[in-house]
């Protein structure tokens, strides 16, 4: 490494090719943005390659940029985790933890998690980014990724912190006044409250029993939303009928306020059974921090 490419100019790098933007890392690090933009001039300079196009409202990588990227993320990885085993942060995990997880899973059951997991672990730093985007924790520079659904990323790992399961459920006074389908073919007749994602209206499906294949039923309501949590108040409220998971639903299942239809049936968002992962790079598992915060999780038990 040249003397004149210094790791903070690495680091700088780094925060500013995966937030695009100069004043975040500034903040992140506490330094003006001038001096941000000065260092990565000069890794440039001493390069003699343009890592960066610079935009009035944006910044991003060049090609150059792009590859080096990688290969200095993975540098300054190696570098974190080989200081870690000599700092005795294996014994004693510490440091910056970053973990993404979908809006409505990550304030339900991670968020919660957050405060016995940092009194556990005083010294490990949490970085809780939550959004319903898709996430690639080698790009975003993640440590782990929570996960709702089939998983595509075979150069991942993946632990499963539960089987997805999902329940059609609507409000007592709903329910007394337009009485209970008794299978999923009465569901046409119902006001269902229908989850529309980046995919389009979410399909609802059914099976009898667990060795068959879910079929799916077309339903239909005045209302859909991209937000699960608005279309569960609406239901909460007497509007309709909803298909969503435990994890989402559980506390007013409990309650009574939302009660269970069709329990004969195995119901469904995908054609195939779903699970909840942890992902997270092959590297990020010899970190301590990773390591602790994975345990943290499985005997926290974050679904029903």
């Amino acid at each position: 490494m040249s003397n004149s490419v210094t790791l903070i100019a690495l680091r700088l790098f780094v925060r500013v090719a995966t937030s695009g933007s100069f004043a975040e890392a500034a903040r992140h690090f506490g330094l003006p943005a001038s001096s941000v933009s000065r260092r990565i001039a000069g890794l440039e300079k001493a390069l003699g390659q343009r890592l960066l196009y610079r935009h009035t409202r944006a910044v991003r990588l060049t090609e150059v940029g792009e590859g080096y990227l990688q290969q200095v993320r993975e540098v300054l990885e190696n570098l974190d985790m080989a200081s870690e085993q000599v700092s005795g942060a294996a014994s004693h995990p510490q440091g910056l933890l970053r973990v993404n997880a979908p809006v409505a899973f990550g304030r339900l059951h991670v968020a919660p998690l957050l405060a016995s997991f940092q009194a556990r672990y005083p010294d490990i730093e949490v970085e809780l980014t939550l959004t319903d985007a898709f996430v690639d924790p080698v790009q975003e520079g993640a440590d782990v990724v929570i996960r709702i659904g089939a998983l595509e990323d075979s150069s991942l790992v993946a632990r499963e912190l539960a089987t997805q399961r999902f329940v059609a459920c609507a409000a007592p006074g709903y329910l007394a006044t337009y009485g209970e389908p008794q299978s999923p073919d009465e569901l046409p007749a119902h006001n269902c409250l229908v989850y529309k994602g980046t995919r389009g209206l979410q399909p609802w499906y059914f099976r009898a029993a667990s060795n068959t294949p879910f079929r799916v039923v077309k339903v239909r309501g005045n209302l859909r939303s991209n937000n699960a949590e608005s279309l569960v108040e609406a239901s909460l409220q007497g509007q309709g009928i909803v298909l969503f998971p435990t994890w989402l639903l559980q506390q007013y299942l409990k309650a009574g306020r939302l009660l269970p239809v069709l329990d004969d049936w195995e119901a469904a968002g995908e054609p195939t059974l779903q699970g909840i992962h942890a992902i997270y790079p092959e590297n990020r598992l010899r970190s301590s921090k990773v390591s602790a915060f994975l345990e943290h999780l499985d005997q926290s038990r974050i679904t029903h």
